[in-house]
């Protein structure tokens, strides 16, 4: 998902999809504890999907603030 379509929604709905890529990104490292997985690129999307995620959410919380 790319910035400017995280930009898009609403503060809620980017702390839904915050917990829900954080369960996924857990999901994927215990996976790849256990036994590799076949892609390990996934990992570090999914990370780096998160510090998106919470850095549009940071970017809306200042903008409210501001105003």
């Amino acid at each position: 998902m790319k910035a400017q379509e995280l930009r898009a929604l609403s503060i809620e709905e980017l702390r839904e999809k915050l917990l829900a890529e954080q369960e996924a990104y857990s999901k994927i490292k215990l996976a790849h504890a256990i036994s590799e997985i076949e892609n390990p690129m996934k990992i570090r999307a999914n990370r780096r999907l998160i510090a998106r995620i919470q850095t549009v959410i940071k970017a809306k919380e200042k903008e409210l603030g501001e105003k």
